[in-house]
């Protein structure tokens, strides 16, 4: 349990040995939610962390062998120095990329967040200098509140501990396609199976961009984000936004608001959308009714048209 936040207890969760397990029971604890208010995935992305539990909820890992992965994760990297630093660029992945040849045991690209999204990692002095650059002919800039340089050759120290747990584990078949952080593009049973792939996946750049235009390439609609802000529903709304306004994008949870009243504005959004739901399930035990829109005030007129079905 932790207390509220600016209490010591809250400020555990800045530090990746609880952060890492705290984003997997929520975001596991929220797929289960909406799974009960009857939502079918068609495919699963998650962004670092968000993977493993994606994999969890499309049943590649049990509960019990997917909480060893992540708290191995977390205790290992918690483990770690914390003298590096990341920071979001706005820059194309092959302008970073020319930019880090000759850097590669000092700075690392760690996501492709957009198009224009990247995000550096590494040696504190090396990624600022990266920045710095960018800063300088009018690109923005941000730096991350993050405890580690994580995706980078910080992270070398934990790989082969994290190896050995991850080669006790035993995986299977996805029920649902996984969309892989490594590649952008479906995940095969034989990646997610193997061991040696969520050792890369701590290691390598998070291709989210590419994942999200991989989810839209197959018909997508409606994204609906599992996690305690909206970042990434903002993150693949820029990504899509040449996409027109036929999408929907739908965060679970907004920073500041109440939870429940996030929850329910996002099933109302989802309803809109044209996800179906299953709310007699939602309104449990209360059987729901049907009822009449009101007419006009003081008239029996309606303004509206009357739907064919």
């Amino acid at each position: 349990m932790f207390a509220a936040e600016g209490s010591e207890n809250a400020a555990l969760l800045d530090q990746t040995g609880y952060t890492q397990p705290a984003l997997f029971a929520l975001e596991v604890a929220l797929f289960r939610l909406l799974e009960s208010f009857g939502l079918k995935p068609d495919l699963l992305l998650g962004h670092s962390i968000g993977e493993l539990a994606a994999a969890h909820v499309a049943g590649v890992l049990s509960l019990r062998d997917a909480c060893a992965l992540v708290a191995a994760r977390a205790r290992l990297m918690q483990a770690l120095r914390q003298d590096g630093a990341m920071v979001t660029v706005q820059a194309s992945e092959d302008e970073v990329l020319t930019l880090l040849v000759g850097q590669e045991g000092h700075v690392s690209l760690a996501a492709l967040n957009g198009p224009l999204s990247m995000v550096l990692s590494g040696d504190e002095d090396a990624v600022l200098k990266i920045a710095g650059h960018f800063e300088s002919i009018g690109r923005k800039t941000t730096r991350l509140k993050v405890s580690h340089a994580f995706h980078s050759h910080h992270m070398d120290g934990m790989l082969e501990g994290f190896r050995h747990v991850a080669e006790t584990l035993t995986y299977h078949p996805a029920r649902i396609p996984i969309i892989s952080n490594l590649t952008g593009a479906r995940a095969t049973d034989d990646q997610l199976g193997d061991p040696d792939y969520w050792v890369r996946h701590v290691r390598q750049a998070v291709r989210f961009a590419d994942g999200v235009g991989a989810v839209r390439s197959e018909g997508t609609q409606v994204f609906v984000e599992l996690g305690p802000q909206g970042v990434l529903t903002a993150l693949a709304e820029g990504i899509l936004d040449e996409e027109g306004t036929n999408l929907s994008f739908v965060p679970t949870l907004r920073k500041g608001r109440d939870e429940a009243e996030a929850m329910v504005a996002a099933l109302g959004n989802l309803h809109v959308a044209g996800t179906i739901l299953d709310w007699p399930s939602f309104f449990a035990p209360h059987a729901p009714r049907r009822v009449d829109l009101p007419t006009y005030a003081f008239q029996r007129e309606r303004f509206w048209l009357e739907a064919p079905r």
